[in-house]
């Protein structure tokens, strides 16, 4: 009872907050409202930021405004709209569905609107927000009218003066029946719907989804106009949010950092911030909440040797392998450009191609000139040591990338770094991706002939090239840094095979006269 006090105090310093944040102009003639109220709702942007203050503490990124003009479009456009969001933490999708169904609800085209999520209490959590702006939100109800409607305004199932209801559920309730008189549900938005242990049951997940699909789905009358929206990032390769994705009719993926690895909302989540709370975390972790890739461990590589490497003084020559973008079955279609794109530049060495050390890691998301940036920086860790070998992949996919792009930055940055590095193309024809590194690779673990360097076991290229070889499998979208350090061994082994017959004679043997 003491948490519902607290809960409910909660609740009514949000609605002084929306109370205090939305003042009215008294002053204002009828008149002057109407044509205020006009031009709003002709610009949906403007309409968001002026009944809704309190979050536009940051300008709105582009995407933002696009999602919205989207959904608003097309519901009045087409008669049914099913759109699923698979935006990062941190990038505002509740608050953003919030502004667009409360746009359509207040100009008249919604009339019930039906949120779920993983369990009843967080769906109400969601549907209370929508409550607290309709009945607390002074600009909303100048206006608009007063939304409360006595007498059918509980929290969970409530409904305006002007007949629109707002229904949560948990999933697995049962939303038969469900109608707002002869009005059935014309917008479902479901929202965090699958959790990280529902996610390890593949027959959880199963259920959840068929309980949307047979029970809440149908709960729309197909005849009549309808919107469905999906909102939750991707936390396992098999969830109801990926299931959704999959039969939308528009779907979307935003991670918190673009493919260029620029922050796609720099006026609210700074590169340091980011930078900040990622430090704090795994791996994996990031990368599940902050870039729609969630990553099993362990299937491939349990684990890495870390160990001492040969001083670079002592080995031949050495690879510094760069992998400058998506290749294989990432191929760079539409759709692939828009994910994140990981780099890597790995140095790489050995003394008889049987065992293989990585000496060091940069792998990170960055833009091209970050990535040259790194070239010239492996150059130089090598320095006079050894002879590098630097080659940068350049497959058939990414052959005028690398002409076109690549080799004009390396010139630029020749002076800035003292001088022009060498650096060729990897252009072999490679099997995929993932086979290339279980199958080159995995063996060299798995018996001790691969080594880390344990010099830089607590540097963050080398602990992410760690944290890439353990979630390497067939559908891992991060295998940069295990690919690097394939190409590197590919060209090592390949080396040694070129250089060793050198040292053999070859001649014709002579016949010995003592043999019958």
């Amino acid at each position: 009872m003491a948490n519902d006090k607290h809960a409910q105090i909660d609740w009514e310093r949000y609605r002084q907050g929306v109370r205090k944040s939305t003042p009215v102009d008294l002053n204002e003639s009828l008149e002057e409202k109407k044509k205020r109220v006009a031009y709003l709702e002709a610009h949906p942007k403007e309409w968001k930021k002026f009944y809704f203050p309190k979050y536009f503490k940051y300008p709105s990124p582009e995407f933002h405004t696009t999602a919205s003009n989207r959904l608003i479009d097309a519901f009045l456009r087409f008669k049914h709209w099913y759109e699923t969001r698979h935006w990062a933490r941190g990038l505002s999708k509740t608050t953003t569905a919030l502004f667009d169904i409360l746009f359509l609800v207040l100009t008249g085209k919604l009339k019930f609107i039906v949120y779920t999520s993983s369990t009843y209490d967080a769906a109400l959590l969601f549907l209370t927000k929508y409550q607290c702006q309709l009945d607390s939100n002074d600009r909303l109800i100048n206006d608009y009218g007063k939304q409360k409607l006595e007498g059918s305004w509980t929290e969970g199932d409530f409904t305006t003066r002007n007949g629109v209801r707002f229904l949560a559920l948990g999933a697995g309730q049962s939303p038969r029946g469900k109608s707002n008189e002869e009005i059935r549900p014309d917008c479902i938005v479901v929202d965090d719907f699958d959790t990280d242990q529902e996610c390890r049951n593949a027959d959880i997940i199963k259920q959840k989804w068929d309980w949307f699909e047979t029970a809440l789905l149908p709960t729309v009358d197909i005849s009549e106009p309808y919107l469905i929206l999906w909102l939750g990032n991707i936390i396992a390769e098999d969830c109801c949010v990926v299931r959704a994705g999959k039969i939308s009719d528009h779907c979307e993926t935003i991670n918190i950092r673009d493919e260029e690895g620029v922050s796609v909302w720099l006026e609210k989540n700074s590169e340091e911030d980011i930078d900040y709370i990622l430090s704090k975390m795994s791996w994996d972790a990031g990368q599940k909440e902050y870039f729609n890739n969630p990553i099993r461990m362990g299937q491939v590589f349990e684990s890495m040797r870390y160990g001492k490497c040969p001083p670079l003084s002592t080995l031949p020559f050495v690879v510094i392998y760069a992998d400058p973008a998506t290749s294989n079955k990432d191929k760079p279609t539409q759709k692939a450009k828009l994910q994140q794109s990981c780099k890597a530049v790995i140095i790489v060495g050995s003394k008889d191609a049987v065992t293989f050390y990585g000496y060091k890691a940069y792998v990170n998301v960055v833009n091209n000139s970050r990535f040259i940036d790194w070239l010239y920086s492996a150059n130089k860790y090598v320095g006079t040591q050894t002879q590098a070998y630097t080659s940068i992949e350049n497959n058939s996919l990414q052959n005028p990338f690398y002409e076109q792009v690549l080799k004009p930055l390396i010139v630029e940055k020749a002076k800035e770094h003292g001088g022009i590095i060498s650096v060729s193309g990897d252009d072999r024809v490679k099997p995929d991706k993932f086979f290339r590194i279980e199958g080159t690779l995995e063996p060299l673990n798995r018996d001790g002939h691969l080594i880390l360097n344990e010099d830089e076991k607590e540097d963050p290229g080398m602990k992410t090239l760690e944290a890439q070889f353990k979630s390497v499998s067939p559908n891992s979208k991060t295998m940069d840094g295990p690919d690097g350090f394939e190409g590197a061994v590919a060209i090592i082994k390949k080396k040694f095979s070129e250089w060793i017959p050198e040292q053999m004679k070859l001649g014709k043997r002579l016949k010995n006269t003592k043999r019958y």
